[in-house]
């Protein structure tokens, strides 16, 4: 459907809201979702560009200020981003976290953001088989069960600050552990694919506060073991790190000197990781 009179402003507004720092999309899938990109001029020349998939945290804004500070990274390095939105309170029950663990009533988040990268990849002409993923906070959270779940489908994933880790652990179900993965998301868990990922974590030494990721009985996200790796985000990060290396993965760590919860302080360590795999890859 054209909205606009001639073909010229058609283009134009193509120029516009499609390419660049774009206008915010529903999801064709499923129109409760949305996104936003930034797509490079590489793209609109035709060229082949890869993807980065940046995941917001708790309070979704910061999906705006991630596609907004990876649009340099980008530009230079012919890298399209996609930042989904997964609203608070979608199934109208106020929840905030349902994302963070892959599923919440009749939603499956990954296959949402498999199916935004999908439909964005013809948009724009793409083969988008396999992508990168960053997320920091609740991002982190999904970035890092996601690469459990998907490994085959990322060249690169960085996991910024989780408050809560799956750890590889055979004898525990899902959130806490991967017993489970084949009944409740229909895959088993694929260490040999885990460990094809290169794979990044970052966290601020001084991000030490527990109040948002402590479980406490009761609560929604309560298991057995859900405190067990360690108190605060470093701690948690470096036993997520320790699970993934048994199991053969090769993982970068950065533990940033004087920052705490901080995304924008870390996000230069996650760019020079992209850009490092981006370059072994092209090569």
């Amino acid at each position: 459907m054209q909205e606009l009179g001639t073909s010229g402003a058609a283009e134009r507004a193509r120029a516009v809201y499609d390419y660049g720092e774009t206008a915010i999309f529903a999801s064709t899938a499923d129109p409760r979702f949305h996104m936003l990109l930034y797509v490079p001029p590489a793209a609109a020349e035709g060229r082949r560009v890869d993807l980065l998939v940046a995941v917001h945290g708790t309070g979704r804004t910061s999906a705006l200020e991630l596609r907004d500070g990876f649009a340099e990274f980008g530009l230079y390095n012919d890298c399209a981003v996609l930042c989904p939105i997964f609203p608070v309170n979608v199934r109208g029950d106020g929840a905030r976290s349902g994302y963070k663990y892959m599923e919440e009533g009749d939603i499956r988040y990954d296959q949402v953001v498999l199916s935004m990268v999908g439909e964005m990849a013809e948009k724009y002409g793409q083969d988008w088989s396999k992508f990168a993923m960053f997320g920091y906070s609740g991002g982190g959270h999904f970035t890092h069960r996601f690469t459990i779940l998907h490994p085959e489908k990322l060249w690169a994933s960085s996991i910024g600050a989780p408050g809560s880790v799956t750890l590889l652990d055979p004898d525990r179900d899902w959130w806490v552990g991967v017993r489970d993965l084949a009944e409740r998301f229909g895959k088993p868990f694929d260490a040999a694919a885990l460990a094809q990922v290169p794979v990044h974590m970052v966290v601020g030494a001084l991000d030490l506060e527990t109040w948002e990721i402590t479980h406490k009985p009761g609560s929604t996200y309560y298991m057995e073991g859900a405190n067990d790796p360690g108190e605060t985000r470093p701690e948690r990060l470096r036993s997520l790190k320790a699970s993934f290396e048994a199991e053969g993965v090769t993982v970068s760590f950065d533990e940033v000197p004087g920052v705490s919860h901080d995304r924008l302080k870390c996000i230069g360590h996650v760019k020079a990781f992209l850009t490092r795999t981006l370059k072994e890859m092209r090569a």
